[in-house]
């Protein structure tokens, strides 16, 4: 009872100690938040090249980097490399394709950018659509996750998993409403140097336990997935059939243009000033993801090798509890993985993890709510009242509220599902409609508002249609509904089909719209 002891002690000390930091931090960035240029992009540069970067790089970590990539790994051996390998190249177009052109002054959301962009504010609530389509899910997943850990973390029974989901919502709202851009961004450096910690930590610890040699780590992980040579070859994450191989060229496409797109990794880019904060803020941003996602292969590994891969399944079939069960089997003296020492601090990452990227897709989809639903049409920050900018962040802070109230209460629901159903859909979504809209906005002179609509309003159904259909709702074991069996649509990604969709839709609905364009821009740059 020691072990549990001091572990639950240490665990309670570690989130107590990130909350009242992060809530410091919050409350500091929150005294001049006056105008919705700090609220929104946290007073321009106010981070630094070193703080943005450190902060794309928290918002760019999710659970799902966490732990449905750490399952891969331990399960899918060559499949989840490739998917860690595909987090870091997505993170390295963000910064090297989108962060420069995308830099711009009281510009605050996808909606604003695309509607000072094209000079026509009817993209704003297709954008705003889009933004809650793609982020909602994440929330959710988030949220649910939140809880889970919390209440492992503090051995709680599963009776307390809304309670703990609550709480974790609580502290978003806080976090997101008090604090602002600025304020979660100071919540991400902060998250971003504890999960380093940790998973170094862990990565380190199972390095030592086969003799610093990654080889024989590797050999023990292939015995213990059960796989045998298949486990360092691509495929066995979907099968090896034509249907697999598709499969998995189709996540890895999703997931390389879907994480790059995410909105609330592009709010972060607009208030990079200048060029050489771009630069140095790339390097900020992608070094710390690559060691992380470094660790996040080498504990996969160690969880396979530890472990087996009966265990792992026997816990969580597709793998999603992999990280933490790895922690029981580094530190034998504790009675269990829940009594241990390392669990306590690998778990607190967890959680600091999904607090941190919770409140930052909170804000973002609240300000997106705010802004590309409730604005004006041509309607701009700058140059606007005292008393109409206190309204807007007003009106930001209810949006937030409302938008944690309706995510915690949504999320509740979601305990007992597989939540890489919804991670799919938010992915898809993400890279079927906003690597087209924005590359065609940045890079093509003939893109019009009507190509954007086109995009929006004709990929996102047939995301919807494809994935209800697809083997990710029905017909297999960690499907939503795996009792029951309605697809006919053999992926479970529909990324292979709604990328081109999205692209071909734009081009299509960009044809002859050139001049009605022209006279929209002149209107709307004239208000």
């Amino acid at each position: 009872m020691t072990g549990g002891f001091d572990a639950r002690s240490l665990a309670v000390v570690v989130f107590l100690a990130f909350v009242a930091v992060s809530l410091l931090l919050c409350g500091l960035a929150a005294a001049d938040q006056d105008d919705p240029e700090h609220f929104y992009a946290g007073g321009g540069s106010a981070l630094g090249p070193a703080g943005s970067g450190l902060a794309v790089a928290g918002d760019y970590l999710s659970a799902a980097t966490l732990l449905s990539t750490t399952g891969s790994v331990a399960l899918a051996g060559f499949d989840g490399v490739l998917f860690a390998l595909a987090t870091v190249v997505s993170l390295v177009l963000v910064m090297r394709v989108l962060a420069e052109p995308m830099r711009r002054a009281g510009v605050f959301t996808l909606g604003d950018f695309l509607a000072d962009r094209l000079g026509d504010p009817s993209v704003r609530r297709a954008l705003g659509i889009t933004t809650l389509v793609v982020l909602t899910p994440l929330l959710l997943v988030q949220l649910a996750t939140a809880g889970r850990v919390m209440a492992a973390m503090f051995g709680l029974p599963d009776g307390a998993l809304t309670s703990c989901t609550v709480a974790g919502g609580a502290l978003m709202v806080c976090y997101s409403a008090v604090g602002g851009m600025r304020g979660t961004g100071y919540v991400q450096i902060l998250k971003v140097a504890v999960v380093l910690a940790a998973v170094t930590l862990l990565a380190g610890l199972v390095l030592a336990r086969f003799g610093w040699n990654p080889f024989a780590l590797f050999d023990a992980a292939r015995r213990g997935s059960g796989a045998g040579d298949a486990y360092a070859r691509p495929g066995l994450q979907f099968g090896h059939g034509a249907a697999g191989t598709l499969d998995l060229l189709g996540f890895q496409l999703t997931l390389l243009l879907g994480a790059a797109c995410m909105p609330h990794i592009t709010m972060r880019l607009h208030p990079m000033r200048d060029r050489r904060t771009v630069r140095r803020a790339t390097v900020w941003a992608v070094v710390p993801v690559a060691v992380l996602c470094a660790g996040i292969v080498v504990a996969g590994l160690g969880a396979s090798a530890l472990l087996g891969h009966k265990a792992i399944r026997g816990a969580d079939p597709a793998g999603g509890t992999a990280l933490l069960l790895v922690t029981g089997a580094l530190d034998p003296g504790a009675g269990g993985p829940r009594e241990s020492l390392l669990f306590a601090c690998v778990a607190c990452a967890v959680f600091v993890t999904t607090l941190a990227a919770v409140a930052g897709i909170t804000l973002a989809a609240a300000s997106s709510l705010a802004r590309d639903f409730a604005a004006r049409r041509g309607a701009r920050t700058a140059g606007r009242s005292g008393r109409a900018a206190r309204r807007e962040i007003l009106r930001a802070r209810l949006a937030v509220v409302l938008t944690g109230v309706v995510a915690v209460w949504a999320a509740t629901y979601t305990h007992d599902r597989n939540p890489q159903v919804l991670l799919s859909l938010s992915f898809a979504a993400a890279a079927s409609v906003l690597p087209p809209v924005l590359l065609y906005a940045l890079f093509r002179p003939g893109f019009t508002a009507r190509g954007a609509r086109w995009t929006v309003y004709g990929t996102l159904p047939l995301i919807a249609v494809l994935m209800v259909f697809s083997p990710a709702f029905s017909g297999t074991p960690v499907a939503l509904f795996p009792d029951r069996d309605f697809h006919w649509f053999p992926l479970q990604t529909p990324g292979l089909l709604t990328i081109p969709a999205g692209f071909l839709l734009g081009h299509l609905g960009s044809r002859d719209g050139r001049k009605r364009t022209r006279t929209r821009r002149a209107v709307f740059l004239s208000q």
